[in-house]
């Protein structure tokens, strides 16, 4: 089972030098990756009664691809993933260019987490459609896997043409894997039949095994062996302490569960990694 960190926007985002020393520090702590996740736009929620979301323009976030070719020149093992980027914002082309060139220079360390959004403002402010989200995000991925492993690409799709063209250079991974985050039942088979791994959010005091074994028997009704699709979980550390971790890591470790990703905590990046470090001494043998 990997274990990965979170990478703590508010806390490193005014300062590379703080960003630098925290992805260091967390590979000589022995993480096996760093999880970067993100929003392009905030919002004035004083403009949109009701708004619910945890995040506003006030909100510091990386860019997740240009923060990751940063870390990938400062660190030497640390895989690199995101959690989540939303796919069907972005023009499928450069956006499969700008993942290829983050593998190049990490040499082969990035592992793609994507997903299909929910923030309407998002996709207004980015010019693309809200709605057919879920049908272009399987026509991104497959157009996406061709780039990434043919020089030349012919393509004629439902949103995109290709007239024998390609990036260079390729990715060292060939193709970069594709992680998905899901919540609704429709969305979690998309994940079963085209993802190589899914990303769990697994409400704290539920048992994530029946939506973790709901996955795996759709993933078998796709024709895929579970065994070679990846599930991603998560941790929070500031519940509990080196015995409630262990005892959690366990029980994902049973499940299956192959990543686990400790969740963002303080702004003090000091204070964050002493804590990585206990966490990843009660861990012991499950990580690895």
């Amino acid at each position: 089972m990997k274990i990965g960190v979170t990478l703590p926007h508010a806390a490193t985002v005014d300062d590379p030098d703080r960003l630098r020393d925290f992805a260091q520090a967390v590979e000589g702590l022995g993480y096996d990756y760093i999880l970067v996740y993100e929003h392009v736009v905030g919002v004035d929620p004083a403009t949109r009664p009701g708004w619910s979301a945890p995040f506003t323009y006030k909100t510091p976030f990386h860019e997740p691809l240009t923060v990751l070719a940063y870390l990938a020149g400062v660190t030497q093992r640390i895989e690199f993933t995101s959690g989540i980027i939303i796919l069907p914002q972005r023009q499928t082309v450069l956006f499969a260019k700008q993942a290829a060139e983050v593998d190049v220079l990490s040499k082969g360390r990035l592992r793609l987490g994507l997903g299909l959004g929910w923030n309407v403002v998002e996709f207004e402010a980015l010019n693309e459609q809200f709605h057919n989200r879920g049908k272009r995000a399987e026509e991104q991925i497959e157009l996406m896997r061709l780039l990434w492993t043919q020089e030349l690409v012919d393509f004629k799709g439902r949103y995109h043409r290709i007239d024998n063209a390609g990036i260079n250079p390729l990715p060292v991974q060939r193709p970069i894997p594709i992680w998905m985050g899901a919540g609704a039942d429709v969305a979690l088979r998309r994940v079963a039949r085209i993802a190589d791994g899914f990303i769990g959010f697994f409400p704290a005091g539920i048992d994530p095994a029946p939506r973790i074994e709901s996955f795996k028997a759709m993933v078998r009704e796709a024709g895929r062996d579970p065994a070679k699709v990846g599930v991603q979980a998560s941790i929070n550390v500031e519940e509990g302490g080196p015995a409630e971790w262990r005892q959690h890591l366990s029980r994902l470790n049973e499940l299956g569960v192959s990543h686990v990703t400790v969740g963002e905590m303080t702004q003090d990046v000091g204070a964050q990694v002493a804590r990585l470090r206990e966490l990843k001494d009660a861990a012991g043998e499950l990580a690895g």
